[in-house]
């Protein structure tokens, strides 16, 4: 298949590029670099020995998006762009309303125009908002969600939904994830945030290589394990591969399912620091900050309808977590940029 990947230098993105290209499919990108670089898919083609092709768009910009769906004859859609910081989302709600909302739209209307009826949604848990149960199920109760970055993947995945009734042919899988961490076993892509890390691996690991001085983490008075929040991390490369049995799914399937990507196990902040501290053997100096807006106490899923719906389960853990994170940073200490 001809797959688009909006968003596709991005950090989950060039990881499912890399999953699909070896899987047989052509790759074409729509990346306007703003939290990526082209770099990125440079390292992807070096990975697969396989061609990308890369759009430098925005994908906001519906006529340029149009052009592509011209040219390369898409057979569907994986919709990867759009901003992702929680903190951000809640200091500067009107520059994620507009980007990551217009972005789903105008995918939608390019799809339309060309007749494109299968599309994978980057979604997110956050759309769960405050548990009043876990683990998080994809038949609960969504929202309210706690901050604007989740609200947008909510109102993009009803936007979706009722898209897709109009259509009967029309195919989408709303994949939500959970925590992505780790990179790419080779070393030659992961996590590469332009600014100082919102995410906490990226950050445990800039502390690791000298870049920054000491990890802030965001409340101990939690009630959880240890009263940092806890999460339900998941490698990157298996959320890759979860993108590409999606897909093969999604080629036989009409209407919108909903579908939890995680491993359904919970790590608090602090098991987190110390499984890292363990497999690179640099302890990780941390201050206890006080909590940050938007955040909830625990956040992780039940992964079993992915297995049921097309045969996916996460297959790495915590230390494979930490030791390819740590084997990206060490290796490119300055990210993409050397």
């Amino acid at each position: 298949m001809n797959i688009l990947l909006t968003g596709g230098a991005g950090y989950i993105g060039s990881h499912t590029a890399v999953e699909l290209l070896e899987a047989g499919h052509r790759v074409i990108t729509a990346d306007n670099y703003s939290n990526s670089s082209p770099e990125a898919l440079e390292r992807v083609e070096r990975i697969t020995g396989r061609h990308v092709t890369a759009y430098d768009i925005d994908i906001t910009n519906t006529d340029r998006l149009c052009d592509i769906f011209a040219h390369e004859e898409i057979d569907a859609a994986v919709h990867f762009a759009g901003l992702k910081a929680v903190g951000e989302s809640v200091k500067d709600p009107l520059r994620y309303y507009r980007n990551n909302l217009d972005g789903t739209i105008s995918l939608l209307e390019a799809m339309k125009l060309y007749g494109v009826k299968r599309l994978i949604f980057s979604s997110s848990a956050t759309v769960y908002g405050t548990p009043e149960k876990l683990p998080f199920t994809e038949d609960m109760k969504l929202g309210p969600c706690t901050n604007p970055y989740g609200w947008t993947k909510l109102m993009s995945e009803r936007i979706i939904t009722d898209y897709a009734a109009s259509d009967p042919e029309f195919s989408a899988i709303l994949l939500r994830y959970f925590n992505p961490v780790g990179a790419h076993p080779s070393g030659l892509i992961g996590e590469d945030p332009k600014d100082i890390p919102n995410n906490l691996m990226p950050y445990i690991s800039q502390v690791a290589s000298g870049r920054l001085d000491k990890l802030h983490v965001f409340g101990n008075d939690y009630p959880t394990k240890d009263g940092t929040g806890v999460r339900d991390y998941i490698h990157v490369v298996d959320l890759a591969r979860g993108h590409r049995a999606a897909l093969e799914y999604c080629a036989e399937h009409k209407g919108v399912q909903a579908v939890n990507l995680g491993t359904g196990v919970g790590y608090s902040v602090l098991e987190m620091v110390k499984t890292f501290a363990a497999v690179s053997g640099i302890d990780i100096p941390y201050q206890i900050e006080g909590r940050r807006d938007g955040d909830i106490a625990e956040s992780y899923g039940d992964p079993s309808k992915a297995l049921e719906l097309f045969g996916w389960r996460a297959g790495l853990g915590p230390e494979d977590m930490c030791r390819d994170t740590w084997n990206w940073q060490k290796n490119n200490p300055n990210g993409y940029d050397g």
